[in-house]
This record gives C-alpha cells, sequence and structure tokens, in this order.
C-alpha cells in the first residue's frame, strides 16, 4: 500500500497548488469553495481508479511468480533425473567397454599393430616417386593410422596388405609412363618419363623430382654433371636391352645436394679481381709463347735453307745476315771480323728472345698473385667471424673460397706458362747455338786462309 499512498499525496499536493492557482481567479469565497469540493472530488475518483490498477498488476505479478516457482522445481526435477541417466549411461559404457576389451581378446593388439603399419606405410608411400604414377594411393593409409577407435575390417585388412605389396612390386621395376611435368618457369606439360623403382624418375630434361606434399613432377634446379645426364637421355630413348644408368639409392638426397655443388664457372668468378688478373696473365703469356713459337720455327726454316746456300747470303734470316757481314768483311783480319760477326750476332739476340723473358716473369708473378689471393681470402675470413662468429660456417665460405680458388689458380697459370717458356728457350737457344756454330766456323776458317 506504500506506493499507493505515495501517489495519493502527490496527488493532493497538485490538487492544493492547482487550487492555489483558481484561488486567484476566483472573485469570491463562495466560489473558491465550490472549485475545491469539486477538485476533491475529482481527484478522489482519479486515486480510485489508480489504486485499482494497482491491485491489478499487483494481482498478475503474484501469478506470474508462482508460475516461475514452478517452472524451477519441474527444472530442478528434470536436472535430478538427467544427473541419474548420466550416471547410468557412465556405468553402462563402462560395462559395454569391459565386454568389448573381452571380446576382442587379443585382436586389439593387432589393430593396433595394424594402425602403427599403416602410419608407417603412409609415411613410405606419400614420399615415394611411385606416387607419381599412382596418385592418391596415400589416402586410404592416411584414413587407417588416424581412425584410432574404429576397429578396421577384412576389406581394410586386405587394402592395407595391397598397398604394401603394391610398393614392394613397384619398387623394383622400371616403368615408362606419361605425367605432368611442371617446369621451372611455372609452366607445364604432358611429358613420357621413366621410373626407375623407387630411385629416380628420369625425362627429357634429365632427371625430374617428385614434390610429395604438393604431388607433382619438377625438374631439378640444377642437373648433375654431363656424363648422368646423357646416362638419362639414353634411358630415355632406349626401346629394349641394359641401358647403363646413374641411379641415387637415396631417393633423391644425394641429387638434391648437387644442386648446391659449385659449377666450374662458379668457382672460377669466387677468385674475384685477382683469379680475373691471373687468368689475364695467363692468355697474354700464352699468347706471346705461341708467337714466338711460330716466328722461331720460321726463322730456323729458313736458316736451315741458308744452310744448305751459304754462298748467297739473304736478309730474311739472321744467318743470312751474319754470313753477309762475313762477305763484306773478307778482308779484314781474323780478330776484327771476329769482333764484327760478334756485333752482328748482338743485333740478332734481342729479335730472337724478345718476348721470352716477358713469359717467365709471368709464370713467376701468377703464383704469388694466387698467395695474394689467399691473404685476401683469409682476412675477409676473419674479418666475417669478428662480425657475426663462428655459428654459421657459410657465412665465411665465400672468403674460404676466393682463399683457395686464387691459390689454384696461380698454380694452374704457372704450370703451363712455365712450360711454354720452357720450349720457347729451347728454341731461340738452337736457334742461337746454330749462330755461334757458324760464327766460329767461318773466323775459324779465316784465321786458316791467313796463314796460308
Amino acid at each position: 500500500m506504500k506506493p499507493v499512498f505515495k501517489s495519493l499525496l502527490t496527488a493532493a499536493t497538485l490538487a492544493v497548488v492547482a487550487t492555489g492557482a483558481q484561488a486567484q481567479e476566483a472573485k469570491s469565497l463562495k466560489e473558491l469553495l465550490d472549485q475545491v469540493q469539486d477538485n476533491r472530488v475529482s481527484e478522489t475518483r482519479i486515486n480510485k481508479q489508480r489504486e485499482a490498477e494497482f491491485q491489478s498488476a499487483r494481482a498478475d505479478k503474484q501469478a506470474l511468480l508462482r508460475k516461475a516457482e514452478s517452472e524451477l522445481k519441474a527444472e530442478q526435477g528434470r536436472g535430478d533425473r538427467l544427473q541419474q541417466q548420466f550416471s547410468d549411461n557412465e556405468v553402462t559404457l563402462n560395462e559395454k567397454a569391459a565386454e568389448l576389451d573381452q571380446a576382442t581378446g587379443t585382436l586389439g593388439e593387432m589393430f593396433g599393430v595394424v594402425r602403427q603399419a599403416s602410419s608407417e606405410a603412409y609415411g613410405r608411400v606419400a614420399t615415394s616417386i611411385v606416387s607419381a604414377q599412382f596418385p592418391g594411393r596415400g589416402e586410404f593409409l592416411a584414413q587407417m593410422s588416424e581412425d584410432s577407435k574404429g576397429l578396421p575390417n577384412i576389406q581394410e585388412l586386405e587394402d592395407l596388405w595391397f598397398a604394401l605389396q603394391k610398393e614392394m612390386t613397384e619398387g623394383g621395376e622400371t616403368v615408362r609412363f606419361t605425367t605432368e611435368v611442371v617446369n621451372l618457369d611455372g609452366g607445364s606439360s604432358q611429358q613420357e618419363v621413366v621410373r626407375i623403382g623407387t630411385f629416380n624418375i628420369v625425362g627429357a630434361d634429365g632427371y625430374l623430382t617428385y614434390d610429395a606434399e604438393n604431388e607433382i613432377v619438377q625438374p631439378l634446379g640444377r642437373q648433375p654433371d654431363g656424363r648422368f645426364v646423357s646416362s638419362a637421355d639414353d634411358l630415355i630413348s632406349a626401346t629394349s636391352g641394359l641401358v647403363p644408368f646413374y641411379a641415387d639409392p637415396s631417393q633423391g638426397a644425394i641429387l638434391g645436394l648437387l644442386k648446391q655443388k659449385a659449377t666450374m664457372s662458379e668457382r672460377y668468378h669466387a677468385g674475384g679481381v685477382v683469379g680475373y688478373t691471373i687468368t689475364v696473365m695467363l692468355v697474354i703469356g700464352l699468347l706471346i709463347g705461341l708467337y714466338k713459337l711460330i716466328t722461331l720455327t720460321v726463322v730456323a726454316g729458313k736458316m736451315r735453307s741458308q744452310l744448305k746456300n751459304p754462298g748467297n747470303p739473304s736478309d730474311g734470316n739472321p744467318l743470312g745476315r751474319i754470313l753477309k757481314v762475313y762477305k763484306e768483311n773478307k778482308t779484314a783480319d781474323a780478330e776484327n771480323l771476329e769482333l764484327k760477326l760478334d756485333e752482328a750476332i748482338l743485333r740478332e739476340l734481342p729479335r730472337i728472345e724478345s718476348g721470352i723473358n716477358t713469359i717467365k716473369i709471368f709464370a713467376a708473378i701468377a703464383p704469388l698473385l694466387g698467395l695474394l689471393g689467399t691473404v685476401l681470402g683469409m682476412i675477409a675470413t676473419f674479418q666475417t667471424i669478428t662480425l657475426f662468429g663462428t655459428g654459421d660456417p657459410r657465412m665465411m665460405a665465400g672468403s674460404i673460397s676466393m682463399a683457395l680458388v686464387t691459390t689454384a689458380q696461380g698454380i694452374i697459370a704457372a704450370l703451363p706458362l712455365i712450360l711454354t717458356h720452357s720450349i720457347v728457350a729451347s728454341r731461340s737457344k738452337s736457334i742461337i747455338h746454330i749462330l755461334d756454330e757458324q760464327t766460329a766456323g767461318i773466323v775459324a776458317a779465316h784465321s786458316e786462309s791467313e796463314r796460308v
């Protein structure tokens, strides 16, 4: 009743305020009294109406409360029943699990072995290159290995046996089939390939690899040496008979390592500026040696021709020019003639020996440049160790390669240069020996003629 009382009090207050406002408009006390009485009757009627509404709403709320209490009691009863049912189901499940274990007996261990075998077979089959010819073989094995609760039936056991038997059988076969090969540039084409057991796949592009994750066949990033690729080409083109072939027994692991193997070109460029300088010296030295060898061979041939005709000296060869000096100084005494001939030989020596010392110098400098490259490479290696430590040896590989490659390049360049210098020097010495021999003979003959 408190809300009702408050409402009535509020209404009375409003009535008094309204009466006060109307009192100002009344012209007499009689009119004011009549207005107050009329307002009291109106307010009383309104308050009774509001009180009736409040009483009706209170009754509705009591009905809703009784309904909610009834529903709560029903749900509590239902919860008790479900809890009891859950407990009964737990007991039943335990009893059924015990009955299942008793019924299966030792079959449970067998099924465990089957799941383990399926898991191992899936790991082997999914990565096998046989799957390139028979895609989708691993789906059944993956399902068998992941199904930890279900018991396999006879059909599934037979399928498992068949999958294992097929992998063993295909491992000993060399098969030619057509499949899609994804090129390194992203394109793909249908190609005829040859599968050698579970070891390798070869095609028109050489050795191929099988990407088990994406189930695609693609060429190696870098093919091995030419003799290996040649054997693969022979196998592709063969139609029958025995064909020698280099197989990778590691199923592609060794071929994968070959992609990281540096080629001869990469090893050469690892020498850097020092290696390029050694190469330039080697080329220049060999060109000088070849030029001298050709010119000295021509001069030696002309001198042999001159020896056959000493009475008709020619200016086209050193021996002819010396004989011409003798012919011009026949009247001189032996001592002066010898001096004239020695002077003529000294004039010929620069032409004969020119460039030979250059080859010798290049042969001596090449190993020193190789040693310089070694020192520079080791300096760079220690700088790398200072900055990055020794945790990753690949950080030092470039500097160490420079140190070793330049040493090898220096030795490789020195060997042919030394050999070329030896051949050219020997050829020039033989020409000079002929000149000295002929000069000594001319002086001896001239001395004998003076005595006579």
